[in-house]
């Protein structure tokens, strides 16, 4: 197939690409490299160094012998996604391009704005530009598990069969959002589904649960093709942040009781599950939601696995919780319809906490402990803003 990469210099995004283009699909990659504008507004930066990405473009064909077109253009120009999807062709569109932090879209109204309008109107203008370019196109977009909340039933994938007074039917499942980057999410999906309805597309939305690992097989094979290792308290996921204070010394740092359970998977079943998605494709008019998660942990047992895989005397500190979320909850999600594709999971041991902690290790002196001290409160409301989001709503349209 030909697919395109939205997103494609991220932490998942790259990966994925490199995956597909070693299995011989030909592999577009689209960015406008703003994720790595948030390092430098936040005072951050990835663990493990990451090369530019024509740099990473360059060496994986030297490593690999296969070709990635890159593709720099911002989603919410609309004239630049239809030129990359017009240019480039593809069968298949993967969407990882958003901003993906719950954290960053909490900081202050202008976060919270810049969050929305990049992730919303991004995926909007994907979705015009395969409709008027060839809606045979498969999209594969990536939600996220945090579209349902926490609720005290089960958890569907994407459905619910509802009887009320008498009379039934199948809607999609209730959403309890828990920011306002989760809040996107849900407006991504309900504009996917009536984009299928309507023009007839053909859409994957992927909720997919909290990623860990920083290994796959294609970034492995040179230092120049390594993708992201996020811990801070904004970007960073939790069981990253574990490891890396685990290795330093540092206190693990649980927020509230810790009872907080969610879906997690390894960055190598993302893969996976991106690839069967692909090779199984909604029809057109299809809106499709797999929950893309392999186990799931409460917050409290992934501090103790952390400790009991590493041997070490790393005491969790339970601090104020700066989220409004329950703290304790019933959790049970379904995930059956990528396994039912074939995904074999891989799940999370102490051989794989132990390596999380070798790459940690490698990379012990790049750690800054004062960037896992969360510092973004959700209870406040501030519309002051600091003016270092990358782009104003006045901007939308302006190429960046």
């Amino acid at each position: 197939m030909r697919i395109l990469v939205l997103g494609g210099d991220g932490y998942l995004g790259w990966p994925t690409a490199l995956h597909l283009s070693a299995r011989n699909h030909d592999v577009g990659v689209v960015d406008n490299l703003v994720r790595r504008s948030y390092d430098t507004e936040l005072g951050t930066s990835t663990l493990v160094p990451i090369a530019d990405l024509d740099r990473r473009a360059s060496r994986w064909q030297a490593v690999s012998g296969h070709t990635l077109s890159v593709f720099d253009a911002d989603l919410t120009d609309f004239d630049a996604v239809a030129a990359a999807v017009a240019g480039f062709s593809p069968d298949a569109i993967v969407h990882f391009g958003e901003q993906r932090s719950a954290p960053y879209s909490m900081i202050d109204r202008q976060h919270a704005v810049y969050t929305q309008v990049n992730n919303v109107v991004g995926t909007l203008n994907v979705l015009y530009a395969i409709a008027e370019t060839n809606p045979d196109i498969h999209l594969v977009k990536l939600g996220t598990m945090g579209e349902y909340g926490t609720p005290n039933i089960d958890i569907e994938e994407g459905f619910l069969e509802v009887t009320h007074n008498g009379r039934t039917d199948t809607m999609p499942f209730p959403k309890q959002p828990g920011s306002f980057y989760h809040l996107s999410k849900v407006h991504d999906s309900h504009n996917l589904a009536f984009a299928c309805k309507t023009w007839g597309l053909g859409v994957t939305d992927l909720n997919q649960g909290i990623v860990y690992g920083q290994e796959t097989t294609e970034t492995a094979l040179d230092p120049d093709l390594a993708t992201r290792f996020d811990y801070d308290a904004v970007f960073g996921t939790v069981l990253n942040r574990f490891v890396v204070q685990a290795v330093v010394g540092e206190p693990m740092t649980i927020y509230g009781k810790g009872g907080q359970t969610r879906g997690v998977l390894n960055i190598r079943d993302t893969l996976a599950c991106v690839e069967l998605a692909l090779l199984h494709p909604a029809g057109r008019g299809q809106f499709r939601v797999f929950n893309q998660f392999t186990e799931s942990f409460s917050i409290n047992q992934m501090a103790v696995l952390v400790t009991e895989a590493l041997d070490v005397a790393c005491e969790p500190v339970h601090l104020d919780d700066p989220r409004v979320e329950a703290q304790e909850h019933y959790y049970n999600a379904k995930h059956t319809k990528l396994t039912d594709l074939g995904l074999v999971p891989t799940l999370l041991d102490v051989d794989i906490v132990r390596g999380l902690a070798a790459i940690v290790q490698e990379h012990k002196d790049r750690v800054d402990p004062s960037t896992m001290i969360p510092t973004v409160d959700w209870r406040a409301a501030s519309s002051a803003g600091n003016g270092s989001v990358p782009y104003l709503p006045s901007e939308i349209g302006v190429a960046r």
